[in-house]
């Protein structure tokens, strides 16, 4: 099995080289890779049913409002804090909850969600896709390069 490479996240976004380590077995620290990561969103592992991606939100950012018709999802948060809302409606939102570390968010396929940092720090999670939602290998340096790929 491989194990968790730190060179591949390291702090100079410059020189990272991305590698999904997927579908091959694999065992890491998930706190500690997603501590690691600066980037918007990485695809750390990517199989056949299930994807693992890190995510870093800026301060005063979020991840963007979202659904995801045929995809269970579930973040969970590592670093920093922040504001999760989701419902069946993109107009409505109602529910909402504060999310730090060790908070896990589960978020039903067809519900329109998202996560706001709300705090003085990078949020730092990693999220789970069950069927997988990104490409192999994806690795989006920041959310404006994400949503440039999403249209």
């Amino acid at each position: 099995m491989q194990r968790f490479n730190r060179q591949n996240f390291n702090n100079n976004n410059t020189s990272y080289r991305q590698t999904d380590f997927g579908p091959k077995p694999f065992a890491t620290n998930l706190n500690e890779a997603a501590r690691r990561n600066d980037l918007f969103r990485v695809a750390l592992w990517t199989g056949e049913h299930l994807q693992l991606t890190l995510m870093s939100i800026n301060v005063n950012d979020n991840i963007g409002l979202e659904v995801h018709r045929d995809v269970d999802q579930f973040l969970y948060i590592v670093e920093g804090q922040g504001v999760t809302m989701m419902c069946n409606r993109q107009d409505c939102l109602d529910y909402r909850q504060n999310v730090s570390p060790g908070f896990g968010i589960f978020v039903p396929a067809g519900t329109w969600h998202n996560v706001i940092n709300t705090g003085r720090m990078p949020l730092k999670l990693f999220t789970v896709y069950a069927p997988p939602e990104h490409p192999r290998g994806t690795v989006h340096r920041t959310k404006a390069e994400a949503e440039e790929y999403h249209h």
